[in-house]
């Protein structure tokens, strides 16, 4: 049984043919191959187009929203922060500066210098006593002896003392070694002086003018530069101490000028008189700029006090002093010299007239020193000085008088008897002298810590006032944007 033909499917026409020529149509791309997060048909990013847009969005918001008036208020409420952060940090931080430097001043460069003071002045005491004892013959007197060994081992100590604390400078450093190579071989020469004098040897006159020399060529003008380089560290250190904080007082009152436009500002879009957040920090700011500016003038004219009424009276004393020892040191050395010391004669003169001034009149270092005193207490010291460096110069006279003459015991007797002698005026101006410079040391003292005091706990009140400046700039632009919500 055969079945019927079914229905057949449509053959496909078959494709036109290509056309060819110079107007033939051009045929579509085929689309690219798609993958996974990429939709058919998009293209590769060219050039930096993304990265622009991915700023360029965020600056377009802000420029939108700053045009409006809450945008507004918040970056003036920004820019407020950022002021009272900033001057609070920077004041703590110039505080903390200053007060390091002040006790630098008072703990540090002031005592190093003193120290150094007190180096010199002990070598040279050390040099006029061992003239002194020289004089005397064989045995010296015991109070001789032991002030020589006095000064010896005060500057011994103090050397040592200065090279184990490590804060000098380089200069320092090298002034020291030379006093510690320079005085045990001073000492050995004083002592073989002593030994060939309490023989009657004339070699001990050698040793002692040997001795001299090794002291005033060597000790003592390493003992000048160091104390001169401890001065000069001083001199900066209280220049950093008492220095104004400019920056810290500039940015105050910038801060205060931008919380007094932010509140204008305010008055004039609400008419609200006062807004408490902007008060509140408009006063943390002027409390910290007040505070900053009354406690530092006090530290800085406290700190210069101690400098013009302190520092420089102590620098003038100790000259005086350092210049009355070597005077007296030459005094000693015109006599051991029999005859030779025309050279010690002259230096004495030459050194009488810098303490008290040349010519008879009054000047020279105990006249400055007097200028400067700023007390009774300070200035009768000083008097007391002058007054018996007259009398030294007058009984010095007779002294030579009596050695020009041959009277060679007589003119020993007015330089180191007990009595009416060069020496007991010698001893009064040393006293005096010693007295003035205590005195003035504890008025550098006292006034340089007023100054340091002046400066406690301002650091840790300028950062909470900062703080606080900052919170209540939130608070008062929060307020005003609550409005618009």
């Amino acid at each position: 049984m055969t079945q019927p033909p079914g229905p057949t499917a449509p053959a496909t026409p078959p494709a036109p043919p290509a056309a060819s020529g110079p107007h033939a149509p051009v045929p579509h791309p085929a689309a690219a191959p798609t993958g996974p997060g990429r939709p058919s048909g998009t293209t590769e990013p060219s050039g930096h187009g993304p990265d622009r847009r991915a700023w360029a969005r965020p600056v377009a918001r802000a420029r939108r929203a700053a045009a409006t008036e809450p945008g507004r208020l918040r970056l003036v409420g920004a820019a407020l922060v950022v002021l009272a952060l900033a001057f609070g940090a920077v004041t703590a931080w110039q505080v903390t500066q200053r007060a390091s430097a002040a006790d630098a001043v008072i703990h540090g460069h002031q005592r190093l210098a003193a120290d150094a003071a007190e180096i010199h002045r002990s070598l040279a005491d050390a040099n006029t006593t061992a003239a002194a004892g020289f004089l005397a013959g064989g045995e010296e007197p015991r109070a001789v002896a032991e002030r020589y060994d006095r000064g010896v081992d005060t500057a011994a100590e103090l050397i040592t003392r200065a090279a184990a604390s490590g804060e000098g400078s380089a200069t320092a450093r090298r002034q020291l070694s030379a006093l510690n190579r320079g005085l045990p071989a001073y000492t050995a020469l004083v002592e073989a002086a002593r030994a060939n004098n309490r023989q009657g040897l004339p070699l001990g006159g050698a040793y002692l003018r040997y001795a001299d020399e090794r002291m005033r060529t060597e000790l003592l003008p390493a003992a000048r530069t160091l104390y001169e380089t401890e001065a000069a560290r001083y001199e900066r250190g209280h220049g950093e101490a008492a220095g104004w904080p400019w920056a810290s007082l500039v940015l105050g009152a910038a801060t205060l000028a931008t919380l007094g436009w932010a509140q204008r500002r305010d008055f004039a879009r609400t008419n609200r008189v006062f807004n408490r957040g902007l008060v509140a920090a408009s006063g943390a700011a002027a409390a910290l700029l007040v505070w900053l500016a009354v406690a530092h003038g006090v530290a800085a004219g406290q700190l210069r006090t101690a400098d013009r009424d302190g520092a420089r009276s102590l620098h003038t004393l100790n000259e005086a002093l350092v210049a009355a020892l070597e005077a007296r040191g030459d005094e000693g050395m015109t006599l051991v010299a029999r005859g030779g010391g025309a050279e010690y004669e002259e230096t004495y003169r030459a050194g009488m007239a810098r303490l008290a001034g040349a010519g008879g009149e009054e000047g020279g270092l105990l006249a400055r020193a007097l200028r400067l005193a700023d007390d009774d207490a300070g200035r009768e010291p000083v008097r007391t000085a002058r007054e018996h460096v007259t009398l030294w110069q007058e009984r010095h006279v007779e002294a030579r008088e009596s050695d020009n003459t041959g009277e060679y015991g007589d003119a020993v007797a007015k330089v180191i008897g007990p009595r009416e002698s060069t020496g007991e005026a010698f001893d009064a101006v040393d006293g005096a002298l010693r007295a003035a410079i205590e005195h003035e040391q504890r008025q550098f003292g006292d006034a340089a810590e007023s100054g340091r005091a002046a400066l406690t706990g301002l650091a840790v009140g300028a950062g909470v006032l900062g703080l606080t400046g900052a919170a209540g700039a939130v608070a008062g632009v929060g307020r005003r944007l609550a409005e618009y919500r």
